[in-house]
């Protein structure tokens, strides 16, 4: 770990003085910037917490919205509510549980925390969000060039900032790039959680060209992390995009799917967790694949062990031949496994009803926009990203658990799921709130548009 040098410095204060000065845009752009052009390999220690420069950014951004009153803590809705008790109860059980690791803990509970907030606070209006994505793939254009440098010479510029040195990884003859991030696959992350909200843009009117920028943008991040993680990512992103003929019949696509998955469960001759594995074998991406299926059976084999509030991670030495970690304990490249260990079983289940409830307000939200009298098509498909850039963190989770400064992007794209969608339904009178709020399905699109009819014929 290095102490935060002049480079480093210059950036984060000059960042800094945008999140807590500049107006709101700015100041979310200046945020993901933190996430882009800081490194975690340079930090401050104060009484054993590790001082990240990006933690100071946070630290600033909170106090902004604080100062501003840009997010109210007396309005928060059902999905705040759920987020503070998956992060309250993950970190209460590993405190109660633990006798070491604890400002680890806490510190992942303070970024998720403060992250989560400070973006659900600048995030308040979609022509700003829309704006951001014009912005942000500006900012990505020297970002490729630093990775393009990287590629060439085995070297990172952003060990300059006190990250990573290139490590010697290479992938079919090619290097792996990390960029500001520790791990090929994080990188890729980069490119593939925004590559859906690209597309959207680019199938849209008004920013198409951006939309176009932004894809190539984010499938060169793909292509230098030269992962097979973020490529099986970008596959269920774009297989999202597939999905938009089938808008009006989702209900029965999700039954589809889910159908299929049992077929496999049951015609495999492994467990279904061993599904990436074999796929992996037949199209030959998706990188350790066996490793993951593995950690997925190896947590299912010590069930009863962590099942109740989690176990150490020492206790995990067992479940490979092999060691990839310097403690000798299990390689967890797995969110879910992640939270399990931690927390116990309880925390899967709060952070999956957090996925389930996110997908349910954009629902809910498209229902709203296709039920105005206006012309929704560019917002549609805003929202519709949002749900594919979703599904690539679902997917993306059973390949890598998020560290350094990629939560910071996580919490970007969660708050902005979150204020979209209420956006959505605040901005209809109450008498259109009774007509859209139907469930959005065939038939209830049907109901909505008879009702469409019926508010034309009296108002008219």
């Amino acid at each position: 770990m290095n102490t935060i040098n002049a480079i480093s410095a210059s950036i984060l204060i000059f960042l800094m003085a945008v999140v807590v000065a500049a107006p709101r845009r700015w100041a979310l752009l200046g945020m993901a910037s933190g996430a882009l052009y800081l490194t975690q390999g340079a930090a401050v220690d104060v009484l054993g917490f590790n001082l990240f420069a990006m933690r100071f950014l946070e630290i600033a951004g909170f106090i902004r919205v604080v100062a501003r009153r840009e997010f109210s803590y007396s309005k928060l809705n059902d999905i705040d509510r759920l987020f503070l008790l998956l992060y309250v109860y993950a970190t209460t059980a590993f405190l109660l549980r633990s006798t070491e690791g604890h400002a680890y803990q806490i510190g992942l509970a303070v970024d998720a925390t403060l992250c989560y907030f400070i973006f659900r606070g600048l995030i308040r209006d979609i022509d700003d969000f829309r704006w951001f994505l014009r912005a942000f793939a500006l900012l990505l254009i020297p970002y490729i060039f630093l990775l393009l440098f990287e590629m060439r010479t085995g070297q990172t510029v952003f060990a300059l900032l006190g990250g990573s040195a290139m490590p010697d990884m290479f992938r079919g003859g090619r290097a792996r790039c990390i960029g500001s991030f520790r791990h090929p696959d994080l990188l890729g992350m980069l490119g593939a959680s925004f590559l859906p909200l690209y597309i959207g843009l680019a199938i849209g009117k008004m920013d198409r060209v951006w939309g176009l920028i932004g894809i190539v943008l984010c499938a060169a991040i793909v292509l230098l992390a030269n992962s097979g993680g973020p490529i099986t990512a970008c596959a269920v992103g774009l297989a999202g995009w597939s999905l938009w003929p089938m808008q009006t019949k989702m209900r029965v696509t999700r039954r589809c799917m889910l159908g299929l998955l049992i077929l496999f469960a049951l015609f495999m001759n492994a467990p279904v967790w061993y599904l990436p594995a074999r796929l992996s074998e037949h199209i030959g991406i998706g990188g350790d694949s066996w490793h993951r299926s593995h950690l997925m059976a190896m947590a299912a084999r010590d069930f009863g062990k962590w099942w109740l509030w989690g176990m150490p991670y020492v206790e995990t030495h067992d479940w490979f031949a092999y060691t990839v970690t310097p403690t000798g304990d299990a390689d967890i490249t797995n969110q879910y496994v992640a939270f399990g260990l931690a927390s116990g079983v309880l925390a899967i289940i709060l952070f999956i009803l957090l996925l389930v409830k996110c997908y349910k307000s954009l629902g809910k939200a498209l229902g709203i926009i296709r039920s105005s009298f206006s012309k929704p098509a560019e917002t549609d498909l805003l929202l519709w990203g949002l749900g594919a850039m979703l599904a690539v963190h679902i997917e993306n989770w059973f390949a890598v658990s998020y560290f350094d400064q990629a939560y910071v992007i996580w919490f970007m794209q969660l708050a902005a799921i979150v204020s979209i969608s209420q956006i959505c339904f605040q901005s209809l009178s109450p008498r259109m709130r009774k007509v859209a709020h139907v469930q959005y399905s065939t038939s209830g699109q049907l109901l909505v548009l008879i009702k469409k009819r019926i508010y034309k014929i009296i108002y008219k």
